[in-house]
């Protein structure tokens, strides 16, 4: 990263100002999100760090669709600041769990940006990261612009776990995500770790839309 960091000098991707990949002033410019949603099952619950509004839109973006995985770093620090902060006073999990891409399209990114924001929240809260037990089988489309009834039969059987994973039995799990807009991908992924065997499944996003 470091090396990256010398060859392409960061440039933040909210103002355009050099010397950071997010910079402090829009780092602070987040929106936060409202506390812990209910009654979104199977989820237990689910916590979001900001409103997908700018500048936190834009560094998503830029993650996903721009390549600039390391903004993944910052936006993963704020994830650990959101579940140090909301999270650990509620629940403990035993692991941390990406939402998984279609390994088609992840080649096409090059990486998972929900797997990096997971790495980097993990290292901040010392919690282990399972990215080998919960895969995406179908190649779904993009769920942007469908509706919350659309989005549920776009995702329906998207998922697959690799049954009795050491990891998962009997453990509570926090599942990762950059944006939930319904909660139908984070329900189905949880919906495929319970049935696996997890104890509970609850949710922890970069954004939100504004409802």
């Amino acid at each position: 990263m470091q090396l990256l960091d010398l060859l392409f000098p960061p440039r933040c991707v909210g103002c355009g100002r050099g010397g950071h990949w997010c910079c402090p002033t829009c780092v602070a410019a987040i929106v936060p999100a409202p506390a812990s949603q209910d009654g979104l099952e199977p989820l237990a619950g689910l916590w979001t760090a900001g409103l997908y509004l700018h500048p936190l839109d834009q560094a998503i973006h830029a993650l996903k669709y721009e390549g600039k995985r390391q903004v993944a770093w910052p936006l993963g620090r704020l994830l650990a600041e959101t579940y140090r902060r909301q999270v650990h006073a509620r629940m403990l999990p035993a692991a941390i769990v990406p939402v998984p891409l279609h390994p088609r399209r992840q080649a096409e990114r090059g990486y998972n940006q929900s797997a990096l924001l997971a790495r980097v929240l993990g290292r901040g809260v010392g919690l282990p990261v399972i990215e080998d037990a919960l895969r995406r089988s179908r190649d779904t489309p993009q769920q942007v612009g469908l509706s919350a009834a659309q989005r549920q039969a776009n995702v329906a059987r998207a998922f697959t776990c690799q049954p009795h994973h050491p990891a998962l039995v009997g453990k509570r799990l926090l599942l990762v995500d950059d944006v939930c807009t319904t909660g139908a991908t984070l329900g189905a992924c949880a919906g495929v770790l319970l049935a696996a065997g997890a104890r509970e499944v609850w949710g922890l996003t970069l954004a939100r839309p504004l409802l």
